[in-house]
């Protein structure tokens, strides 16, 4: 895979940013494919170091636009795709949006690369699939449950990748992160939520529903997985892979954790706007990750309690930064 362009969509994001940023030091040759804005923003790439600014190629483009999709893909050997919506609450206010950039863009991916025979394809699933953990640990025979526009465009985005593997051989895996945080995450993310509130000296800290439970996966671990796969021999093609710590928190204690990690105590309200209507909320989220490391040979480096507050250390050092918190509207609440 070194000697070929590898595509990744949704570079300029939180993941995506890391992931070329990753894939830079280990020697790939990269094109990145962000989001056309008439600012001429690449998203988080405009922070990058500029040697790595210097090593990729951009391309700005729309991944609802198959023509765009297409010459982005172009000449490449494999793409990593994780271009999407992802904001929860704002997929109830524009679903047709989910559905237009998750599905719909998802098969301008898949369709571009068969009909340029790209080698590899890794799709970017999520947790949310799972909707409210029947069992756990959550397994990836786990049934898949739309508890959200957001969650049920991705299970249709899965789907799609999956049919193209069977109808078509298309060499396409299916890599499902949990909750993954980490530095220049949007603060519509409960972890970024918190430390933006507590480094900008407030003490009551106001989020949704608390109990709810999640694994959480610093994005170091998330983009590891994206590597392990994208290195993998061809017994991951057809596949459906969890990447998660399996260490369950709730909300709740995950807020004490981040209030330990930076020093204070804080009182936690609820702020009925953050609630999601009752039976779209996810309750509980534990990631089974033996499938990874069977298939991939991974493993979280932040597995576990004190993997994740290793991992919320180096996270809250980077948004306890004023140059890097000046981004963020605290207080105000992001969709």
């Amino acid at each position: 895979m070194r000697k070929g362009k590898i595509l990744v969509t949704g570079a300029d994001g939180f993941i995506g940013s890391h992931l070329v940023e990753t894939l830079v030091a280990r020697g790939y040759d990269v094109r990145a494919f962000v989001f056309y804005n008439s600012f001429d923003s690449w998203g988080w790439l405009d922070s990058a170091d500029e040697k790595v600014k210097r090593a990729v190629e951009v391309q700005a483009g729309d991944i609802r636009d198959p023509l765009a999709v297409r010459e982005a893909m172009r000449g490449c050997e494999a793409v990593l795709h994780l271009a999407a919506l992802i904001a929860i609450p704002f997929s109830y206010r524009a679903p047709h949006a989910y559905v237009e950039t998750n599905i719909s863009g998802t098969l301008n991916v898949l369709q571009a690369a068969l009909d340029l025979s790209l080698r590899k394809i890794v799709h970017t699933s999520t947790s949310e699939v799972y909707g409210t953990a029947r069992f756990v640990p959550i397994t990836e025979a786990h049934p898949l449950q739309g508890q959200s526009p957001y969650s049920a465009t991705k299970i249709g985005a899965d789907q799609l990748a999956l049919s193209f593997h069977s109808s078509f051989g298309l060499p396409v895996t299916v890599i499902r992160p949990f909750n993954t945080y980490g530095p220049r995450q949007s603060a519509r993310a409960v972890i970024p939520t918190i430390i933006t509130q507590i480094a900008a000296g407030q003490r009551r800290i106001r989020l949704g529903a608390t109990s709810p439970t999640r694994d959480f996966n610093y994005v170091a671990d998330t983009v590891s997985g994206f590597l392990a796969v994208l290195e993998s021999d061809d017994s991951a093609a057809g596949e459906v892979i969890n990447i998660g710590s399996n260490f369950e928190i709730s909300i709740g204690d995950t807020a004490k954790l981040i209030a330990e990690v930076m020093g204070v105590t804080v009182q936690i309200e609820t702020d009925e706007v953050r609630l999601r209507p009752a039976n779209s909320e996810v309750e509980r989220l534990w990631a089974d990750n033996r499938k990874a490391e069977k298939v991939l040979g991974w493993k979280p480096d932040f597995g576990g309690r004190e993997g994740m507050r290793r991992g919320l250390e180096l996270t809250t050092k980077w948004f306890a930064d004023p140059a890097n918190l000046s981004r963020y509207r605290v207080g105000q609440y992001v969709i």
